[in-house]
């Protein structure tokens, strides 16, 4: 009998045992979202395809909140995996996906109807919402005057929550939400006379203005707003605090503070120098660097006068030019191609100039056979800015176009698509300043025709007409050699 109660105990208590144990392994805590992204090693990141978050240019992946996450990343010691949404209600439903992305970095302003998707971190940016009209047309100056305008906004945007709001004080107010367009598209609508107004943050403005010379600000659109970044909406606070820290950090020491100047400190224009200015300049400058540019250009076959243009529309030859994008000397090499071109001095101009002249004919030689001369040269100038990848976007519009992918003339009417999101969501590598490498290309011919004429013997009459001035790589100042145009 005792030996049964004995067993009975033992095994009572083995039970109780198995018991504790069964309930401390279901009470064990599933890891949080910060543990889980740093055993996997990745940061997924969802973002929108604009000049002002992320896109690809001729340096690579780039953009104001591509940067500030990259950041991000590699502090917590992960890679970064960006994803693209077509629209703002795509990116809030990805991130509500229960394997969504971690966190969206969009130039989000926190609104009350966003609360309710996501959880915002602290800002790091303020903006302004401003109404935008066009030059020559009557400035609006108060929210009455958006009244019987054609108006368009982003579908989902904070801007689209701003005018339903308006709309319960002006019932008559009318406006259309697209998802179909991007800012860019935006502001070349109302530059072109396509809407009337539109509404865009003052950071977005500032950076793509330029672009559009009749697009004006109208009035502010209330008082300044501030940009945070997105976790889904939940419990689990582990990523969020670590993204306030990171971002506090990022305020302190200066380092968000160096990236808004790069980005948002100036403006970065493309277009003619005045004829002056550039005689001026040939006069001064060009007698330093033109020995070097013969000798780079007699070691690669390259056109001098080719490498010349180059280099006056880089940096107006000033070999210790250097740009908040990272780009510098004489060339503007990035320090990628610079290292990729045995360049060890970016500010030496005779490296530089080396380095430069190396570059156009690798970037020459990566084009398809079928574009020829003098095509050939435009769209090696081309990739040199945009980027091989934009380039070959293009070629395939222009084809699907009906035109001719293999000529310049046809090709640069299509780049400037590569900054509307109907174009380049249908595309490899996405949005690019299009309209850039098209003005690169129009000033170096320029630069490139100038030079011809001023370098060459003088020709009178037929023989003007007879020499070739515009084909570049054959060189009126030398005699003339049978070598690749470029």
């Amino acid at each position: 009998m005792f030996a049964q109660y004995a067993f009975r105990a033992r095994c009572a208590c083995w039970l109780s045992v198995i018991g504790i144990l069964l309930l401390l392994s279901g009470c064990a805590e599933e890891p949080s979202t910060l543990e889980r992204i740093q055993a996997e090693g990745v940061l997924r990141v969802i973002t929108r395809n604009s000049p002002a978050t992320y896109f690809q240019d001729r340096n690579g992946e780039t953009g104001f909140e591509y940067e500030l996450v990259k950041r991000f990343a590699e502090d917590l010691g992960v890679e970064l995996k960006i994803e693209t949404a077509d629209n703002l209600d795509e990116l809030f439903a990805s991130l509500n996906k229960p394997n969504g992305p971690a966190l969206a970095a969009a130039g989000l302003v926190e609104s009350d109807g966003r609360q309710q998707h996501a959880r915002f971190s602290l800002p790091y940016l303020e903006v302004t919402p401003q109404v935008i009209y066009r030059n020559g047309e009557q400035r609006p100056t108060r929210p009455d005057d958006l009244l019987g305008k054609r108006i368009l906004v982003l579908k989902g945007s904070s801007h689209a929550e701003q005018l339903a709001k308006l709309k319960l004080q002006l019932p008559e107010l009318t406006y259309e939400e697209s998802s179909a367009v991007e800012v860019v598209d935006l502001l070349r609508m109302v530059d072109e006379g396509q809407i009337d107004l539109t509404l865009v943050d003052s950071n977005e403005l500032a950076m793509n203005q330029v672009y559009f010379s009749n697009v004006r600000v109208a009035f502010d659109f209330g008082d300044s707003q501030s940009l945070a970044w997105a976790t889904p909406p939940g419990l689990d606070n582990s990523l969020l605090d670590e993204i306030n820290v990171f971002i506090m950090r990022a305020h302190k020491n200066g380092s968000l503070k160096r990236l808004k100047d790069r980005y948002y400190g100036h403006v970065d224009v493309l277009g003619y120098v005045g004829a002056y200015t550039f005689a001026k300049h040939l006069q001064q400058r060009l007698p330093r660097y033109e020995k070097d540019f013969r000798e780079a250009a007699k070691t690669n076959q390259v056109d001098w006068r080719l490498l010349a243009a180059m280099g006056y529309q880089e940096s107006l030859w000033q070999p210790t030019a250097t740009s908040k994008t990272g780009v510098r000397g004489l060339m503007m090499l990035t320090l990628r191609t610079a290292q990729a071109m045995g360049v060890s001095d970016r500010l030496n101009p005779k490296q530089s100039i080396q380095g430069g002249a190396k570059y156009i004919v690798h970037v020459k030689n990566q084009l398809p056979e079928s574009i020829l001369e003098p095509d050939r040269t435009w769209f090696a100038l081309a990739s040199y800015n945009v980027g091989g990848g934009h380039l070959e976007d293009a070629r395939k519009l222009t084809e699907a176009e009906g035109l001719d992918p293999n000529k310049w003339l046809d090709v640069q009417k299509i780049l400037p698509r590569l900054a509307q999101k109907q174009w380049y969501s249908k595309t490899r590598y996405g949005y690019a300043r299009g309209g850039e490498p098209v003005h690169f290309v129009r000033n170096i011919r320029r630069y490139y025709d100038i030079l011809t004429w001023v370098t060459q013997p003088q020709l009178e009459g037929s023989q003007i007409a007879e020499s070739n001035q515009h084909v570049p790589g054959i060189d009126k100042s030398q005699p003339i050699q049978q070598t690749p145009p470029l």
